[in-house]
């Protein structure tokens, strides 16, 4: 096998020249085309532009007479390459492109037309696709973002572009790269083999210009005619750096501020501008020490970098009416390769103008303290208030004081001159201070107050005198001896302390602690109860008041049989209760004394309420007949024997027949008429009281059971008294009373003697 090369049909240039000789079967290609043509360089290659023949194939034993057949398989064979059976001519179905397969495998053989039995071998090939520059480059990662700081030298890195073509790069130059600028000069500059872009222009002002858009253009073939190009675009930004300092708008700021603004209030903005911007941007605002340095501070707003004057102490307008001083701002973060530009700060005059206000008036102090003798007479004056009106008009000022702060009206104030005088007696013990509240008002501005406060002491006079501090009682041992210490006291003086006491006494010594108290010492030894037992010591006790208060205390002492070391044996039973040691008797006999107080107390209660249980007759509403009480003692039990009480109360009793059960009498008397249930006295009493329970609204709502001790006119023992004795004389005898028993002798005996006596002595009543 050999292969025939064949002319190019469509190239232009850098082929090889061949003779006329050699162009047998041209008339099959293009039967027009004559004279010299020219054929790729390589062989096995083909180019996308020439006709889709790509090469023949040949064998020795072809003589031409169409006996032998060719074949074709492997890569692509059918389906992109053919080969025509007679001719060996190989050709391109389609377009091939090295950048999809660069390589193609294929086996040819030549076979017996007739018997298809191989005339030789099979024989492979490599079809190697020829590389044009038909890829143009790429920037695959576009378009680009950069950044670099503004003021920066010529030079300085900004960023690296990169773009790739598809070409072979072993081939020729269809994939040599070229960068080149084509917008963003002179600002940029790009490094033709490495896409480095650098700055290009020195001090670039971001404050100037801050975006700058850079086109950059890769081309291949080395930059040469005819290559292919692509671009992209890189979008830079100058990022700030502290260049620029603040500066004021104007230099000098007129301020107003109203005299009544309260400390710590802001009473004015200004503002220094600053073209850099974020924290190279940040403004200091500082006062420069002078005329109101001192009255006023200023502070950043940090979201609108406006100075905030900051009021540092009261104004008065009537004092001083303006002030003026300098701000200076200055950058907190300051850059150092700027600072040779000079002091990065500016600065402004600030002058306040104080506004005048009505502003209420002023007590010439901030409180009052004043003093006052107890029981001073009503409507003296101890003391004086003033206030002042301190605006220009000054407003004359009148005062009152507050009626909370004085309730009682214990003092009163001359509206115009502000003297206070007392209005009640002032009393130190019941109130020692008097706090008030004094209001000055403006006359032509009544809504304008003001207040101070006003204490007044009421001071001490003497007026109590001293007394003993409790009743003492103090005891003395027999054994005692001259000088010994018995008993200490103090007093008391309803007046303020005063520097101390003075104490005056008899018989026994009396001595003066500091701490306001006295010791009783013995004069004398050898004390004997069965002499006396009982010492009454007069105590005068006397204050160093003006004018001096004395009074007169009694200390009682006992007179005590005591151990030798002091301890108390026996005593009287007033005695035993002092803070003294007593013997084991004496609290025994203590303890008896106080258990058969606490039994004859309670014997004393429980015999209380059983009396009270007793008394069912002791209301008030009891509606009962006259009663002669008669100063008689009865028998005890021997009356309750002889006759049941119970027939006064029940009527049911009065049907039984009743005898005395101690005596039997010997006359039998009929029982008197019983008094009938259905009274019509009791029917009345008791529809009474119900009808005034059901109209009482205090009563309970519940239903109630009310019991009541109703005698009537129907006692089955009579009434014992003559009111209701008729007028005449009846013939009755009351002999039958000595029957009931010796108590009863008395009665028999009165109304036995009342039957003896004339007829003018009838109607008298007993």
């Amino acid at each position: 096998f050999h292969q025939q090369p064949r002319m190019c049909l469509s190239c232009t240039e850098s082929w090889s020249w061949i003779g006329p000789q050699k162009r047998r079967s041209m008339g099959e290609l293009r039967p027009a085309l004559s004279g010299n043509r020219y054929l790729c360089r390589s062989l096995f290659s083909t180019c996308r532009f020439c006709s889709s023949f790509v090469f023949q194939l040949h064998t020795d034993l072809d003589k031409g007479d169409s006996a032998v057949k060719y074949t074709l398989s492997g890569d692509g064979a059918g389906s992109i390459f053919t080969i025509d059976q007679t001719t060996g001519d190989i050709h391109a179905l389609r377009s091939l492109d090295r950048e999809e397969k660069p390589y193609y495998t294929l086996r040819a053989q030549a076979v017996d037309i007739n018997t298809n039995r191989p005339l030789e071998p099979e024989s492979e090939f490599v079809i190697k696709v020829q590389d044009i520059n038909d890829n143009e480059p790429k920037f695959l990662e576009g378009p680009y973002r950069a950044s670099v700081p503004e003021m920066s030298p010529v030079g300085t890195y900004v960023t690296q572009v990169t773009a790739t073509d598809a070409d072979d790069p072993t081939y020729g130059n269809s994939a040599r790269v070229v960068y080149s600028i084509l917008h963003g000069q002179p600002y940029f500059s790009v490094d033709p083999k490495t896409g480095v872009i650098k700055t290009a222009l020195p001090n670039m002002d971001r404050e100037v210009k801050e975006q700058y858009q850079v086109l950059i253009q890769a081309k291949d073939m080395g930059g040469q005619l005819g290559g292919l190009a692509g671009t992209t675009t890189v979008n830079i930004t100058l990022s700030d750096v502290n260049d620029n300092p603040p500066r004021f708008s104007k230099s000098f700021f007129h301020l107003r501020v109203p005299e009544s603004s309260a400390v710590g209030s802001a009473v004015g903005r200004i503002k220094a501008h600053d073209l850099d911007i974020g924290r190279n941007a940040e403004v200091e605002y500082t006062i420069v020490p002078g005329d109101g340095g001192n009255m006023f501070d200023i502070t950043t707003n940090e979201h609108t970098q406006e100075g905030i004057i900051i009021l540092k102490r009261g104004l008065d307008y009537e004092s001083k009416k303006a002030y003026t001083f300098k701000v200076d701002a200055t950058n907190a973060h300051l850059d150092p390769r700027f600072q040779s530009f000079g002091a990065f700060k500016d600065t402004a005059t600030v002058k306040i103008n104080v506004l005048d206000v009505d502003e209420p008036p002023v007590f010439n102090k901030p409180s009052y303290v004043m003093d006052v003798y107890e029981d001073t007479p009503v409507g003296t004056i101890i003391g004086a208030v003033t206030a002042q009106d301190l605006d220009a008009g000054s407003s004359p000022v009148r005062y009152s004081i507050d009626w909370k702060s004085d309730l009682d009206n214990y003092f009163d104030i001359d509206p115009v001159e502000g003297t206070i005088s007392t209005n009640e007696l002032l009393d130190r013990e019941s109130i020692a201070q008097h706090n008030i509240s004094i209001v000055a008002t403006k006359l032509n501005s009544p809504v304008l107050t003001s207040r101070v406060a006003v204490t007044i002491h009421v001071l001490d006079i003497n007026e109590f005198p001293p007394e003993l501090a409790n009743p003492y009682e103090a005891f003395v041992c027999e054994n005692a001896k001259v000088g010994q210490v018995i008993q200490t006291f103090g007093a008391k003086d309803q007046d303020l302390p005063s520097a101390g006491q003075q104490f005056l006494l008899i018989a026994f010594l009396l001595f003066k602690i500091p701490d306001n108290t006295a010791g009783i010492v013995t004069k004398r030894g050898g004390f004997r109860r069965r002499l006396q037992e009982i010492y009454l010591l007069p105590v005068v006790i006397e204050d160093n008041g003006y004018p001096p208060k004395s009074s007169t205390g009694t200390l009682t002492i006992r007179v005590c049989g005591c151990e030798s070391d002091g301890a108390l044996l026996t005593c009287s039973a007033e005695a035993i209760f002092l803070p003294v040691g007593l013997s084991t008797g004496a609290l025994i006999a203590i303890l008896l004394c106080i258990v058969i107080l606490l039994v004859i107390v309670v014997l004393y209660v429980g015999l209380r309420r059983q009396k009270k249980k007793e008394t069912l007759m002791s209301s008030k509403e009891d509606i009962r007949d006259n009663v002669i009480h008669y100063d008689d003692e009865g028998g005890g039990e021997e009356d309750t024997h002889a006759f049941d009480m119970g027939t006064l109360r029940n009527p049911k009793v009065a049907e039984e027949k009743l005898y005395r059960r101690d005596v039997k009498p010997e006359i039998k008397r009929g029982p008197r008429p019983p008094v009938s249930q259905d009274s019509a006295d009791i029917r009345d009493f008791i529809n009474q009281r119900l009808r005034e329970h059901d109209t009482d609204n205090s009563a309970p709502p519940y239903d109630s059971l009310a019991t009541y001790a109703y005698e009537g006119n129907g006692s089955v023992a009579d009434s014992l008294s003559s009111i209701d004795s008729p007028a005449v004389d009846v013939e009755e005898g009351y002999d039958y009373l000595s029957e009931w028993g010796p108590r009863f002798k008395t009665l028999a005996g009165i109304f036995g003697e009342s039957e003896t006596q004339s007829d003018s002595n009838s109607s008298k009543t007993h």
